[in-house]
């Protein structure tokens, strides 16, 4: 059994099959390949990897089953402003939904260990950094636990540019809470960095799940590379005048210059790179989340667990380093299912 809030501020009980919640929850008639034997393993209590496209809807494959089974589910995320996104959002849907970071003062972090312990959450977004504390692990080890979902798994590989040192320490949920069922998910994995995520998180015995790429609404286009500005603005003024979108560059200093230059075009355009003080960045990406028409000109700093459903453009100034960065930027394009370009344009200077 699970509890709603509904319309008037009271909680009602409903029945826990997934169907009922996928409906009555989420507002959705049915699951997509292969969300329904995902979030069957969970509830059972088995461990999954999911390999799933951005988009595709891997956030249903841990709330369902935290819904389902007794207890709270625990998210580690790796992203504060990310986390407060998705609590947000679940609370809108009725969801008993917190989250444990930096960002909370004591105060508000000892009421949120005390709502756990009562029984009183459904879902709670934990930084991997504060989860990992002898403080942390011993308020989890007093409270009834749904499951634990690692978000963004990728995160473990020393492969990738998002690796976090934090994921490394994540094998002691098997560790220390060896009867709770895991779910590691992740939009960019390759072979070698699903080995290693089954490898570091022991997920050994799990049950995988690797669904196909193929985002049949993005249209993906790549140009050579001869005036980038005027190149820009013309795809933007003759395809995407008033939509919101993100403009990729390499460099720090490129993504200001260019979100600059857009304003002076009449566009809402907004910078964002990690040499930004943190409380800029947190503005400019809740703008981007919640206002229409915002441009975020970006650095690879911007985007893990991005989930804004009407980006109707991602474009390359510059090439990425890897296939699997760009198909992870190109994949926050059109997250729901509505058409949407992927836009390139390259130079000899990206390839040599």
């Amino acid at each position: 059994m699970f509890r709603l809030m509904n319309s008037a501020g009271v909680y009602c009980v409903a029945m826990n099959t997934t169907q009922q919640i996928l409906h009555s929850v989420f507002g959705y008639e049915s699951f997509r390949e292969p969300q329904n034997a995902i979030i069957d393993t969970v509830i059972a209590g088995g461990d999954a990897l999911v390999l799933m496209p951005t988009g595709g809807g891997k956030s249903l494959c841990y709330q369902i089953p935290a819904l389902a089974r007794p207890g709270c589910g625990i998210v580690i995320s790796p992203l504060i402003a990310l986390m407060q996104d998705q609590v947000s959002a679940m609370r809108q849907l009725g969801v008993r939904a917190s989250y444990l970071n930096s960002t909370l003062d004591a105060d508000e972090a000892r009421e949120v260990e005390r709502t756990l312990l009562s029984g009183e959450l459904d879902l709670l977004y934990i930084a991997p950094e504060r989860l990992t504390q002898s403080r942390c692990l011993a308020l989890l080890e007093q409270a009834s636990i749904a499951l634990f979902a690692i978000d963004e798994a990728h995160c473990v590989s020393q492969w990738g540019h998002d690796f976090r040192a934090d994921y490394l320490q994540l094998t002691l949920l098997h560790e220390r809470f060896p009867t709770i069922p895991r779910i590691a998910l992740t939009a960019t994995a390759d072979e070698r960095t699903r080995a290693e995520i089954i490898m570091r998180l022991d997920l050994g015995q799990a049950r995988q799940f690797i669904s196909g790429f193929d985002r049949p609404n993005i249209r993906y286009r790549i140009a050579l590379k001869t005036n980038p500005r005027p190149q820009l603005l013309r795809f933007l003024q003759d395809e995407h005048e008033k939509d919101a979108g993100i403009v990729y560059c390499l460099s720090r200093k490129k993504t200001e210059d260019i979100s600059l230059w857009l304003q002076q075009q009449g566009f809402n355009a907004l910078p964002y790179h990690a040499g930004l003080p943190s409380a800029l960045r947190a503005d400019h990406q809740a703008r981007f989340l919640r206002e229409e028409g915002v441009i975020i000109v970006a650095t690879i700093a911007f985007g893990m667990g991005i989930d804004k459903p009407d980006v109707r453009f991602v474009a390359h100034l510059d090439m990425p380093k890897t296939v699997e960065s760009y198909y992870q930027e190109t994949g926050r394009a059109g997250r729901d299912g509505e058409p949407a370009d992927a836009w390139m344009i390259y130079g000899l200077q990206d390839v040599i």
